[in-house]
């Protein structure tokens, strides 16, 4: 089955590979330290021997970042991150100073073990917030993980990452000339935030400004998808290149993979079941339409007619009357509101409202909501 699978991914013309091969000079692992209570690997490691590296990192707008956030703020080299150390299981979020530390030992351990400046070594963390970090247990999978590292370990990277995935997410493509892998989890406490999950990518492509290309494709991507509203505190994308192929990254690769990635995350939200593409036209302005599309992604009633297959467009009226609360808007019917193809058997389906009220337009792609989201969440810590 192609990586590229959704409707409104445009395809490009790649090579695709086996998502464990990692382009030329990176190496990951992904190995088990005891951070899940029902087992299997939890901690990962990526580094590129390269002898530079290109790099951007993306970090969560949420004012209770986690450690790990605060430490890659506070001490990374955005534009030269050579490696990356992750666990999953615990955010490490809420834990207070001696989370800061933790996140700081988890990085120095990898550092020392991937023979890297601490500085080039990013730190991401995902899991359950405010408990303690075993960071003794940690620190024992940092050295197993480095001692385990493959050109070929993309696979366990994807796979250590991942909490309440129900499947990984990653790839590897080869086209003109240049290779890109990329690995992302997330499936709960997604909404944009910067980045709204965790995503690496890798290539030996060249990027001149990889942190304006990064951000150009997580604004088409991740910037545009939603669960259930809830910003994490621990969301991190970072993009290394090391140029060794000589050329340049094709237009339009990073943000169809990034986008891809994306509409995995959305459908694998916690229980989904349908992905839903929200589409806000003839808004007043373009803030006006983002706040609209994102009122109707969010609205809990969508949602759910989205997973009962009902086409009831009155939900979506009023979600939209309520994101412009207080202002005039003409009455909405179903002649501004499409929302048949909520009624269809289809996995991915459209919604588009058109407001009148002027020529801005955004969308946004979000999930249902159904009784599986509800245990899962309900039974989190439990």
């Amino acid at each position: 089955m192609s990586f590229f699978g959704s409707r409104w991914v445009a395809t490009p013309e790649v090579d695709e590979l086996d998502p464990a091969e990692l382009p030329p000079s990176f190496r990951a692992a992904g190995v088990a330290c005891g951070l899940k209570g029902g087992g299997g690997t939890d901690l990962a490691l990526l580094a590129c021997d390269a002898d530079a590296v290109e790099s951007a990192l993306l970090l969560t707008r949420n004012a209770a970042a986690a450690a790990p956030i605060r430490v890659c703020r506070d001490e990374c080299d955005a534009g030269a991150i050579r490696g990356a150390v992750v666990n999953s299981g615990n955010a490490n979020a809420a834990t207070g100073e001696q989370g800061y530390r933790d996140a700081v030992a988890m990085r120095d351990a990898a550092a020392e073990a991937l023979e890297l400046d601490p500085r080039a070594l990013a730190v991401a963390e995902t899991g359950v917030i405010g408990v303690p970090l075993a960071i003794d247990d940690v620190v024992r999978g940092i050295g197993e993980a480095a001692a385990a590292m493959d050109p070929r370990g993309g696979d366990g990277f994807a796979e250590a990452i991942m909490t309440t995935d129900r499947t990984p997410k990653r790839c590897a493509v080869r086209a003109a000339g240049i290779t890109v892998s990329a690995q992302a989890k997330g499936a709960g406490m997604i909404e944009p935030g910067y980045a709204t999950m965790l995503c690496f990518v890798q290539t030996d492509a060249s990027i001149p400004d990889a942190d304006a290309a990064l951000r150009a494709a997580v604004g088409t991507s991740f910037e545009r998808i939603t669960v259930d509203g809830q910003m994490s505190t621990n969301d991190t994308v970072l993009l290394q290149a090391s140029g060794e192929a000589g050329r340049e990254l094709p237009d339009g690769l990073l943000d169809a993979i990034l986008l891809q990635l994306a509409l995995e995350i959305v459908a694998d939200g916690e229980g989904s079941t349908r992905v839903a593409r929200v589409e806000v036209r003839e808004a007043g302005s373009a803030s006006e339409a983002e706040r609209v599309a994102r009122a109707i992604a969010n609205s809990p009633l969508v949602k759910t007619a989205l997973y009962g297959r009902d086409p009831n467009w009155g939900r979506v009226a009023q979600a939209a009357g309520m994101a412009l609360a207080g202002e005039s808007l003409e009455e909405l019917g179903p002649d501004h509101i499409d929302a048949s193809e909520l009624g269809g058997d289809a996995d991915e389906v459209e919604l588009s409202v058109r407001l009148g009220r002027g020529t801005y337009s955004a969308h946004v792609y979000t999930s249902d909501l159904t009784p599986e989201y509800i245990r899962i969440n309900a039974e989190y810590t439990t």
